[in-house]
């Protein structure tokens, strides 16, 4: 049954092949010799197979796995370097027809308050992104097709695109909505999005008809198929992800991987990013139900074997995470994550509203509740360079053009300045003063790394020419 380029969403992702997988990795988490084999691969930084991969995963010998925490640290830095970029997502409606047993937002909660954005409401909400300091949005919605069609959806990232507020501007849009047409795929890449994200949440075909019981999102195939249809229609940036806890972890990480082999091997283009959430408490939803949630050691150990098994790809972990989580997986890949988050519709221009409401809106409880300028400061005192970079999407490098430099690792010589430039821009229209200091200081010493001399000095001569107020510069 199991084939990788099958267009088949029960044949790409084979629960034999996984079963298979997961005995093999199980008869061999001791092999030493195999384990030597594939941290000897690992260090090629080509990436593993999921199979390699979940030998890994099962091996639980102190020693390896330092190893494996090394290695990813390296393939992090040697793929994106020290950057972290950063987004907010915007939930536009929390209306919703579906019934998932995890999501407050499923249909039957009477409870939670249902809204929907206004076009209005969206310039207030974006306005004060803006005054945040965001430049790349996550927008999300529930599926709902009276109240949030796909012209809403359009509607709302025109919207967003056309909000100046002083020197602010959101220059990427990304889209996490659920799988639909390859025609409406095809309508949000004509209207300049991003990345297009879709969770499966799990990979388990007979679990997600569980978790899963009504609602347009029951059908497995048609869910698990998003990613092939989103590029046939155009968009060649995706997102995958999976919701750590619903079902049994091992299961969920080689399900992840070979749906990455699958769009390697069918398009050529393996995902853009790989989100890592776990389910967390919300509004009548309680994570002590699920019975598979797992340690914040293992889901460290995730995050490692993700970025050796997939060292392209961007890492993303939520505000779902405290603080003291994010600060433990980020050595480990994780490139991306987000800062000063709302979860609820309409969080942002009036958060005392939200938080006096007897009622929330919220999707899961935010862990990581400090704003973005403490999470600049936080991460630029553990040595990362905070960006708000967008250029890549912005000149075209998407899909096999940006897989191509970030492979061959010269995607950093735009990167590196170009995260010194936005971060530049952030301090100097929205920065704490001691936020500022601290900055400045990074940027004086990151210039200095540069390698290529012409880049360095055009460097320079932008981020002097930020100070003076000019923005938007990028290699």
């Amino acid at each position: 049954m199991y084939d990788v380029k099958s267009m088949k969403a029960e044949e790409f992702i084979s629960d034999e092949e996984i079963k298979e997988t997961l005995a093999f990795a199980d008869a061999n988490k001791d092999n030493k010799e195999l384990i030597e084999e594939i941290l000897e691969k690992a260090k090629l930084e080509k990436g593993l197979t999921h199979r390699e991969a979940s030998v890994l995963l099962a091996c639980e010998d102190e020693e390896v796995m330092s190893r494996v925490y090394a290695l990813a640290e390296q393939i992090k830095k040697d793929f994106y370097g020290n950057r972290i970029v950063l987004f907010a997502p915007l939930y536009l409606s929390n209306y919703c027809v579906n019934g998932c047993v995890y999501c407050p937002y499923h249909q039957k909660n009477k409870h939670i308050a249902r809204k929907k954005l206004t076009q209005e409401e969206i310039v207030k909400e974006v306005t004060a992104l803006q005054d945040m300091g965001h430049k790349r949005l996550a927008i999300e919605a529930g599926e709902d097709p009276v109240n949030n069609p796909i012209e809403y959806i359009l509607e709302c990232i025109d919207t967003i695109y056309g909000i100046h507020h002083k020197n602010g501007a959101i220059r990427r849009v990304n889209v996490n909505i659920a799988a639909t047409t390859v025609e409406n795929y095809q309508k949000l890449k004509a209207a300049g999005i991003g990345t297009y994200v879709l969770f499966q949440e799990t990979y388990n075909k007979e679990g997600y008809e569980q978790l899963h019981p009504t609602g347009p999102k029951r059908d497995y195939a048609y869910h698990t198929e998003a990613m092939d249809r989103a590029m046939e229609g155009g968009i060649d940036d995706v997102g995958l992800g999976v919701l750590f806890g619903l079902q049994m972890y091992r299961y969920e990480f080689a399900g992840i991987l070979m749906h990455a082999e699958h769009l390697e091997a069918v398009h050529g283009v393996g995902p853009h990013t790989i989100s890592v959430p776990r389910v967390k408490r919300a509004d009548d939803i309680d994570p002590s139900a699920f019975d598979n949630g797992i340690s914040d050691d293992i889901f460290a150990k995730l995050c490692a074997l993700i970025r050796i098994a997939v060292p392209y790809t961007g890492m993303i972990i939520s505000t779902r995470e405290n603080q003291q989580v994010r600060e433990k997986v980020l050595p480990l890949g994780i490139s991306q994550i987000s800062g000063g988050s709302r979860t609820s519709v309409g969080g942002y221009a009036d958060p005392e509203a939200e938080e006096a409401a007897e009622v929330t809106s919220e999707q899961f409880d935010v862990s990581d509740q400090r704003t973005l300028d403490e999470v600049v400061n936080w991460l630029m005192k553990l040595g990362y360079i905070p960006s708000f970079c967008t250029a890549c999407y912005r000149e075209g490098r998407t899909g096999d053009r940006f897989m191509a430099l970030c492979k061959s690792k010269q995607i950093l010589n735009c990167c590196h300045p170009n995260a010194l430039m936005t971060l530049k821009e952030y301090l100097e229209d929205y920065a704490s003063e001691e936020t500022k200091n601290i900055g400045m200081a990074l940027i004086d010493k990151e210039l200095d790394t540069i390698p290529n001399l012409k880049v360095r000095q055009t460097a320079y001569e932008h981020i002097h020419d930020i100070a003076e107020g000019q923005r938007d510069f990028r290699f």
